[in-house]
């Protein structure tokens, strides 16, 4: 199912006509898992992802086929063609739900649920970023940095007004995404690093977050009862999601930001660090609304009228990386 697109991308010998159909696979394989739920907000939202990832998949296929009229291959590696690498370019950031084409991308995870938006952050941005990497030398190196510090700055003010657990991880995802392609844009190994810590501090808050059937920020409240150990490791990620230096989450962009002085973009670096501080400042609310607006006791009720919670086995050592990791940034990043 979805796990074919990657696969396809990879064995396609960087045709882009089996990128393409690997997309197209991709987007179908997932629409039943949005869907499932039988909700009119999951209709929706099957809705909403099927035309927009239908929409970058024809833009891709456009560009594509004009890079080849034009050249006469179809070569992902190598696109010499500037009109078809900006609009290819767009396309991915679509699918990727980088700003300023992130609209669908809250919208869509509120309306499915906490697993199915775990895999709408994670996996199913492995396939649009593949194309990137492959891409990278023919890349618009000014379009995908200005793309980059807009996702940060719009991910950080949009995620301030927001009170669903869901779309507060959609804006953390729009903002990651942002520094993610700008370290894409200096170094694949920084890049390859902050993904695979993306993904490490995500799952682990998703999965959370579906532990404690945690849906809003009032709910915070109340999840300290439930399990007080897992409760402090899920504000210790909240921190590390925003990027607190003793935490793993500092690590990328502390690289990310030596690499763009390193090049003498000293205005771009002091731009996405100001731009971050209200990402900072909504997961520092999240941790203050569960810490210090409820009292750390039992309920007054004779009955605890809560479900029995499941502790996946992977959800320790998940937890345990997304504090710790940071002093093997050297090891990682190499």
């Amino acid at each position: 199912t979805s796990l074919s697109t990657s696969t396809l991308i990879t064995m396609s010998s960087h045709h882009w006509l089996l990128a393409w159909l690997g997309l197209e696979l991709n987007t179908l394989s997932i629409l039943p898992m949005i869907i499932k739920p039988h909700h009119p907000r999951a209709t929706e939202a099957a809705t909403k992802y099927f035309l927009i990832q239908a929409a970058a998949a024809a833009l891709i296929l456009f560009s594509s086929t004009l890079n080849a009229w034009q050249t006469g291959h179809w070569s992902i590696t190598n696109i010499s063609t500037p009109t078809a690498t900006v609009t290819i370019t767009i396309a991915i950031m679509l699918k990727l739900g980088i700003a300023p084409t992130h609209a669908w991308y809250p919208e869509v995870l509120q309306g499915a649920t906490m697993n199915t938006a775990l895999i709408l952050s994670t996996w199913q941005k492995l396939a649009p970023l593949t194309l990137l990497y492959l891409m990278k030398n023919s890349l618009p190196n000014s379009l995908i940095l200005t793309i980059g510090a807009l996702s940060i700055l719009v991910g950080g003010w949009a995620g301030l007004n927001q009170t669903q657990t869901r779309k507060i991880m959609a804006m953390s995802s729009i903002a990651h995404m942002g520094w993610l392609i700008i370290a894409l844009n200096m170094s694949l190994d920084i890049a390859t690093m902050t993904l695979a810590v993306y993904i490490l501090l995500t799952t682990t808050m998703f999965t959370s977050f579906n532990i404690t059937t945690t849906k809003t920020l009032a709910d915070l409240g109340v999840t300290w009862p439930q399990s007080p150990v897992l409760f402090v490791t899920m504000l210790i990620t909240l921190l590390s999601l925003g990027g607190l230096p003793p935490l793993t989450g500092f690590a990328p962009k502390w690289l990310i930001l030596t690499s763009l002085c390193h090049t003498k973009l000293f205005m771009l670096s002091v731009m996405i660090v100001i731009a971050s501080l209200p990402s900072l400042f909504f997961y520092i609310r999240m941790t203050y609304l569960a810490t210090l607006t409820a009292p750390p006791n039992t309920t007054n009720a004779q009955h605890k009228w809560r479900h029995k919670m499941s502790h996946p086995w992977a959800l320790g050592p998940t937890m345990v990386m997304a504090g710790l990791l940071l002093p093997l940034t050297p090891l990682m990043a190499t």
